[in-house]
């Protein structure tokens, strides 16, 4: 992806953030330089991965297969004693996040606002195939089944608990506008706790056409040596 791209999205996110008033933490309108002068106070943020993170999966089209994310709270797993994270997404019609599950991480997701929020479901088997047997879940905890491969609709408002191995896609209703998207869930590790049903680029190659407005989340290791 191109910075001049990443920086078109995330000044588009915060628009939109704005509109659905939700509010990020102050940090996260910092640009590089603040990030440097404050680099000794904010090793959670950097080693815990918190920030902008935006990425379009090695697809080449973001907005056919992509998604923005901002994570406001992590912890990580024998280092600190925060044991959940939380983050805010924000998915566009018919934008595809790939279907993947998780090894650690139980989650929430959660429609906060927009349009509909689309989730098809699969359970996993022990050699990490497509199990055809129904899938069995909870929407705000109503016990619930989708046949696999089932459709999920959340409409704002609505949020599904999604277990360890339970694949999910997910994508906004056509015709519903762009959701805005929270979820809580456990400590995420997202450089070793997806498992991708196709293979794909979890984290951007960026070329550096211009300047960053905002770090993402990948840009501090290199930024901040």
């Amino acid at each position: 992806m191109k910075r001049s791209e990443i920086n078109r999205i995330i000044e588009n996110a915060k628009a939109f953030l704005a509109e659905k008033q939700f509010f990020l933490p102050p940090w996260a309108y910092w640009g590089p330089d603040e990030w440097k002068a404050n680099k000794l106070d904010t090793e959670e943020i950097t080693e815990n991965m918190l920030g902008w993170d935006i990425t379009d999966f090695g697809s080449g089209d973001f907005y056919a297969c992509g998604l923005f994310l901002f994570t406001i709270r992590n912890g990580k797993l024998g280092i600190d004693l925060k044991p959940y994270a939380e983050k805010i997404m924000i998915v566009e019609e018919n934008q595809v996040t790939p279907m993947h599950y998780h090894w650690s991480k139980m989650e929430d997701i959660i429609n906060r606002g927009g349009g509909n929020l689309v989730i098809e479901l699969y359970n996993s088997d022990s050699e990490s195939r497509f199990d055809l047997k129904p899938v069995i879940f909870k929407t705000d905890g109503v016990h619930r089944s989708v046949p696999a491969g089932g459709k999920v609709v959340l409409t704002p408002g609505e949020s599904i608990c999604l277990e360890q191995g339970v694949y999910h896609k997910f994508y906004g209703e056509t015709g519903k506008g762009k959701v805005l998207v929270g979820e809580v869930s456990m400590v995420n590790d997202d450089a070793s706790d997806n498992r991708f049903y196709e293979k794909v680029g979890r984290f951007p190659r960026i070329d550096e056409d211009e300047q960053p407005v905002h770090l993402l989340v990948g840009d501090y290791a290199h930024f901040l040596q």
